[in-house]
């Protein structure tokens, strides 16, 4: 009786096996051919830069000068000018290796990658993941969304709810078409993102008392995160806890400002 079940295993294993012989999987990010689909090859996995403690409590950004640290330590920045959000975590620094794969993600029909993403940010908190009460992903502009044909940020989130058996809620909208974030300061893009989301009011029950889990793919300043967290908490979430594949550091020259953007992206 178990003679159908077998043979149709058999049988899709044996169509995947040849789908690789004749469309090997390659890197996201330099299109060599790896050993399976979503690996990076092994020399830009020597170039990412996967950041580790110790780092803010609050918005995850690393110290330089790691020594006699305690694990609740905060930046000078989040003391000064504490974000909206609860905590940030991100998988990788954005530096030249992690470019090219969000670059392959976004505008190459990389889609796949976000299995990879997902499982690099579950590994960034666990701890987190498990008192979280459902994942939100920031949304794009339905503008944006129709000439990308996709939003990014919820391929990774719908990814990541696999991972942690947390269910994707689409609760906020993006009601304003906001400029390129490309080339502004930190005050100009926190001004241009101002009132440009807004809550889903059909899940605005449901996100009272809620830990929420923000997902995005790059940091840079923190002001599409901020505003969506602000959003969130005036609806009556009580946590905030944003994470994304990768974010820019201070204080450094490395910033994704190019021009290998899309002119109708933010620019992160």
């Amino acid at each position: 009786m178990r003679t159908k079940p077998l043979l149709k295993k058999y049988t899709v294993t044996l169509m995947w096996n040849v789908i690789d012989v004749l469309l090997p999987p390659r890197c996201i990010g330099t299109g060599e051919i790896v050993s399976a689909q979503g690996m990076v090859s092994q020399d830009l996995w020597s170039d990412l830069d996967f950041i580790a403690a110790p780092y803010c409590r609050i918005c995850g950004q690393p110290f330089e000068l790691a020594d006699e640290l305690s694990d609740d330590a905060e930046c000078a920045s989040c003391i000064a000018d504490p974000p909206k959000f609860d905590t940030a975590r991100s998988a990788l620094t954005y530096n030249d290796a992690s470019r090219k794969l969000l670059l392959g993600f976004k505008y190459g029909d990389q889609q796949h990658a976000a299995v990879t993403f997902a499982t690099w940010i579950k590994n960034t908190a666990p701890d987190i993941f498990a008192s979280a009460d459902f994942i939100v992903p920031v949304p794009l502009h339905w503008r944006r969304h129709w000439q990308r044909r996709f939003n990014q940020s919820a391929l990774i989130g719908s990814a990541l709810a696999k991972l942690t058996n947390l269910t994707v809620r689409h609760a906020l909208t993006r009601r304003r078409f906001t400029s390129t974030q490309k080339g502004l300061s930190r005050k100009d893009r926190l001004k241009n993102v101002r009132m440009a989301f807004v809550v889903n009011p059909a899940l605005i029950e449901k996100i009272k008392n809620k830990h929420i889990v923000l997902i995005d793919d790059v940091m840079t300043s923190g002001a599409t995160v901020n505003e969506c967290a602000k959003v969130l908490k005036r609806a009556g979430a009580k946590k905030v806890s944003v994470f994304t594949v990768a974010r820019v550091l201070r204080n450094t020259e490395y910033y994704p400002d190019t021009d290998d953007f899309d002119p109708i992206d933010e620019g992160y």
